[in-house]
């Protein structure tokens, strides 16, 4: 099984601790191929950017030479999904929707921590249109830029602790979501600190994806069309 985890900024760092946190979890006969946009932010914190992200991310992976069965897309709240499931038949899976699903499997209520402020709009309106509204208790922001969770890794695990708890505490929530691919990698260590289940949503779309596949279930072009074949001019991009 072969299954691509695409990045949505252009920051190769970020792009190998999602590699590695996709290779933690997945079976030792899927093959992660990771990949990088070849434009766009260093770092996506805002709508403005999730769209580019979401062009960068569809031209990156159109281009891909060899055959993959599943494709993850590894931004939380990020905009593309649908455009990607419209471009290919294997399944699509948005580590925001795999994250909420997985935790409405093990809790009632969930929290997503995630890095600022400005990008909590964006996740309850992705949130919003997988219907899972209903089972989050809050989002919260540890308020720490993206490219800073692996930079200062230590501050960034006090700071998404202290959220965490506030969302156990105050907002009720019983397991908590890592709103950021950035923050791949820490949810043991959230988990041992918090004491409820801590979703890690690059790990639920890589798990998800292989259910998928070993399933032999694809995504479903009556919901997600292939584009009708027409002239397009300048794509793929690059």
């Amino acid at each position: 099984m072969r299954i691509v985890v695409a990045n949505v900024n252009t920051t190769e760092a970020v792009t190998e601790a999602i590699r590695q946190q996709a290779v933690k979890v997945a079976s030792s006969t899927t093959e992660i191929v990771a990949v990088t946009p070849d434009f766009g932010a260093g770092s996506v914190e805002g709508n403005f950017e999730s769209y580019l992200a979401a062009v960068a991310v569809m031209d990156r992976v159109s281009r891909l030479e060899e055959p993959f069965d599943a494709l993850v897309l590894a931004g939380f709240g990020e905009h593309g999904k649908e455009g990607l499931a419209e471009l290919f038949d294997v399944p699509v899976v948005d580590i925001t929707e795999a994250a909420a699903h997985t935790a409405c499997l093990i809790g009632r209520r969930y929290a997503v921590v995630t890095s600022l402020r400005r990008t909590l709009g964006q996740i309850h309106d992705r949130l919003q249109l997988i219907g899972l509204t209903g089972r989050c208790a809050a989002l919260r922001a540890a308020e720490i830029p993206v490219l800073e969770l692996e930079a200062d890794e230590d501050r960034a695990a006090t700071r998404i602790v202290e959220e965490a708890r506030l969302a156990v505490e105050q907002d009720g929530a019983d397991v908590i979501l890592l709103g950021c691919a950035g923050m791949a990698g820490l949810a043991e260590r959230i988990e041992a600190e918090v004491g409820v289940p801590v979703v890690d949503g690059v790990a639920a779309a890589v798990s998800l994806a292989e259910a998928l596949v070993s399933q032999n279930l694809t995504t479903s072009k009556r919901a997600y069309p292939t584009p009708s074949p027409k002239p397009l001019k300048g794509w793929p991009l690059q």
